[in-house]
Formats: C-alpha cells, sequence, structure tokens
C-alpha cells in the first residue's frame, strides 16, 4: 500500500470510525485515541490487509479497543467501589430528545451498542457488521432486534435510563 493509498483510507474513513468510537466512549479524547491507534495499526499491517476490507479492519480494530476498554473500566469500577463510596446520583429534569436517545443507547449491553450505532447510526448492512464484529449475519440481526426492544422499554418508561 502506498503512502498516497493510506492517506486516501485516511480522509475517506477518519470520520465514520471517529463517530463509532464517540458514540461508544462520549469522550472525544479517547475516540481520536482510538481512530489515531487503528489507523497505526492499519499501516503496520497495510502489506497483510485486503484493500477491500481496510474500512471493515480498522472498525473491528476499535471494537475490540472498545470491548478491551470497557473490561479495563469494570475492573477499576469494581475496585472503586470496594475502596470509596459513590457519588449521590443526580437527577436531570429535562432531557432533549437526542440527550434521552443517547442516553437509553448507552445502557445497551456493549454488543448491542456496537451493532446498533453501526446499523443505525453509520449505516451498515447486516454482512458489514457480522464482517467488523466477527459474528455471523443471523446473530447480527438477533442482537439489533433485541437492543431495538430493549430500546422501546428504556424509551417508553424513561424513570429506566436515570
Amino acid at each position: 500500500m502506498s503512502k498516497a493509498k493510506y492517506n486516501r483510507w485516511v480522509d475517506e474513513f477518519a470520520d465514520s470510525i471517529y463517530r463509532f468510537a464517540l458514540k461508544n466512549t462520549r469522550d472525544t479524547e479517547v475516540a481520536k485515541d482510538l481512530v489515531q491507534d487503528a489507523f497505526e495499526k492499519l499501516w503496520i499491517k497495510k502489506d497483510l490487509i485486503d484493500p477491500s476490507k481496510a474500512k471493515a479492519y480498522l472498525f473491528q480494530i476499535v471494537n475490540r479497543s472498545l470491548i478491551d476498554r470497557g473490561r479495563r473500566n469494570k475492573l477499576v469500577l469494581a475496585f472503586q467501589e470496594q475502596t470509596t463510596a459513590l457519588p449521590a446520583v443526580q437527577i436531570v429534569e429535562e432531557f432533549d430528545v437526542k440527550q434521552t436517545l443517547d442516553d437509553a443507547v448507552s445502557k445497551l449491553p456493549e454488543i448491542q451498542r456496537h451493532v446498533v450505532l453501526l446499523r443505525d447510526y453509520e449505516g451498515y448492512s447486516y454482512a458489514e457488521i457480522g464482517e467488523i464484529t466477527q459474528l455471523n449475519e443471523q446473530q447480527v440481526k438477533v442482537y439489533i432486534f433485541r437492543a431495538r426492544q430493549k430500546l422501546r422499554s428504556l424509551l417508553t418508561d424513561p424513570e429506566l435510563i436515570l
């Protein structure tokens, strides 16, 4: 792969990968780091990657990084819960529609959140999502169905989101 082709991929894919990372992390700096790491890994393995699958490979890297990050965060939270009391939950009186939806999506289990974001926010096909998440197409459909059911229940009862 030439530098020109790599730079073209950065221009073409960086925004959608960043949006995916940002929706999952809600932290611009972490999302930028995930995107940068993904492109760095792509460059390192540039000669091993099928050019037609570069975008899926990048999403796969970010997806795996998010899973690893989630595991690390769970360990840190478990430790913090043992050593300190959790702060009181602040109840926000008014949500705008986007914030409510984002909050509901963040309550989904990790794999459901990822497939819903890839399908409904990024517009990927079931097959493409399967390739990114390493699930078969049927599993992707099931996860999306269950995620949408969960979102429906969360959005019809806003108390569940808080």
